[in-house]
């Protein structure tokens, strides 16, 4: 049964060869991913006869015709409706009730998806073959290369499961509370750490021989290519894939070194508690101890406790930098309001003249209105 593909063409571009030419983007979305394939209609033209040829049936939508009167780049027009033909067509065959055309390795290849895994027994056996021999022995990969994209996605799913394995391990660890537990499940997770990362090894190894492959031809059905789009979603994939892996490592040593800290400040303070105990069974007795000389763990904190005498008096120096580098901030703050109240105390000082200057025009207006007013008068 042919996976469930959605495909369409939103867009269209413009080549920057000369002469120019028009690329139509194809995007398909599947389940599990989606990707973009580029073509130009001399592309679709060639499908089209060996589609012909392979099937020996016409699709259910006739490719549209080639003008010889306009083209694609200088009539936007034409190119819109040429790509919404393109699109008809396409989809025409993707959901046509007759799956021939879909079965067809010429279709496969047009748009770059995985090879049929029904195709014949012997390349099922062959798959299924070499995928357990890949997951089974990964260190033979480099004698058995992965060259098929349909073994390289297996491949990398296994690999998706080997690492949320130790995720869900480290989940585990940190809400188990023996030790021995705790140290069952690091040791789980670092096992799937440890496959998942000559696992990603392998699948770049993989992509390297596809990507060549790509270079050297065209694809067949029997050992098919990668378009440029699928291989940059694959690197991308495998570099969230490595940076998920080294987070993941990352979490685990940090589990480690807390835990080795927290069994360390565990033993002192037994230590201190004994020695207390045996100072105190002296005092009792009559018999009179030296001091203790040195830090007392009773009075640290938490970011002193795991320090050394010269780690507390580098702490000690690094707070008072951090002091006296607040202190600078806060008197540039200072600064910053004092001239911003000099600026404020100017302005309202100038404001004042002018409401200055203002009351003597209103007297002047007013004393003049006063004026023609009884002049007024004497007429009347």
């Amino acid at each position: 049964m042919a996976p469930s593909v959605e495909i369409s063409i939103p867009t269209t571009s413009l080549s920057p060869t000369t002469p120019p030419h028009t690329i139509y983007h194809i995007t398909l979305r599947l389940p599990l991913r989606s990707f973009t394939v580029s073509k130009r209609y001399s592309d679709f033209s060639t499908f089209h006869a060996t589609l012909v040829n392979q099937t020996n049936a016409q699709p259910p939508v006739q490719l549209p015709s080639k003008s010889w009167f306009s083209n694609t780049v200088s009539n936007e027009r034409f190119r819109e409706e040429r790509r919404c033909g393109l699109e008809e067509y396409l989809r025409a065959i993707n959901e046509s009730p007759d799956g021939r055309w879909r079965t067809s390795p010429a279709w496969r290849a047009f748009l770059n998806l995985p090879t049929a895994a029904a195709s014949s027994s012997t390349t099922t056996a062959s798959t299924s073959s070499r995928l357990h021999a890949a997951i089974t022995d990964p260190g033979n990969a480099a004698n058995a290369p992965i060259t098929d994209p349909t073994l390289w996605l297996d491949y990398y799913r296994d690999m998706k499961a080997h690492l949320h394995d130790a995720r869900l391990q480290l989940s585990r660890r940190d809400q188990e509370t023996t030790p021995q537990k705790q140290h069952e499940s690091s040791a789980q997770a670092k096992s799937s750490l440890v496959r998942a990362s000559s696992m990603i090894t392998t699948l770049e190894e993989g992509l390297k021989n596809l990507g060549n492959r790509g270079n050297q031809s065209s694809g067949s059905a029997a050992s098919p290519s990668l378009g440029e789009g699928e291989l940059r979603r694959r690197k991308d994939l495998l570099i969230n894939a490595r940076k998920e892996k080294d987070g993941l490592e990352d979490l685990l040593h940090a589990m480690a070194t807390k835990s080795r800290l927290d069994h360390a400040v565990a033993s002192i303070q037994d230590k201190d508690a004994l020695i207390r105990a045996g100072n105190g069974d002296a005092a009792s007795n009559g018999r009179r101890t030296p001091a203790r000389s040195g830090r007392v763990l009773g009075k640290e904190t938490e970011r002193t406790r795991e320090l050394d005498n010269e780690g507390v008096l580098q702490l000690q120096r690094q707070t008072m930098q951090d002091q006296d580098a607040s202190v600078e901030e806060l008197m540039k703050i200072i600064i910053r309001q004092r001239e911003l109240g000099t600026a404020i105390n100017n302005e309202l000082e100038v404001q004042n003249e002018l409401l200055k200057l203002a009351d003597e025009d209103t007297d002047r207006l007013k004393a003049k209105l006063d004026i023609g007013k009884k002049r007024i008068g004497r007429i009347s």
